[in-house]
């Protein structure tokens, strides 16, 4: 194997370990993840489109790359200083901001695509 190939097989075997930490550690990643799971459980039980699922997965993998940068920007900040800094909060509020927003799209998108085959499905509205 040559030296480009190991290079690569170690920065997929880091990105791999990073995921997995923010599992392990983090409870909005396993909240995400859970989430991730009914809506992928809800959109083969619909039997969704192809357009459909590109949203729906578009939505999720936004959220669970927002959930990672948030925790990469949280733990730098931590890295950096213990104490409490205007700029270190602000930076932390702004990164947890990014994962909301993302999360809030993510439920439109699941209320979008999802709503409508199940209301047919279980006949309501």
């Amino acid at each position: 194997m040559n030296k480009k190939h190991v290079v690569l097989k170690e920065s997929f075997r880091c990105a791999i370990l990073g995921i997995v930490d923010a599992w392990r550690n983090e409870r909005n990643m396993k909240i995400h993840t859970a989430a991730m799971l009914l809506a992928l459980a809800a959109g083969l039980w619909l039997r969704i489109d192809r357009l459909e699922w590109m949203f729906i997965l578009s939505a999720v993998f936004l959220v669970l790359t927002m959930e990672m940068l948030n925790t990469s920007l949280e733990r730098v900040v931590d890295m950096f200083t213990l104490e409490y800094h205007p700029l270190a909060g602000a930076a932390k509020n702004a990164a947890a901001g990014a994962a909301l927003l993302a999360s809030v799209y993510a439920i439109l998108v699941a209320a979008f695509v999802l709503l409508p085959p199940l209301a047919d499905r279980v006949n309501i509205f």
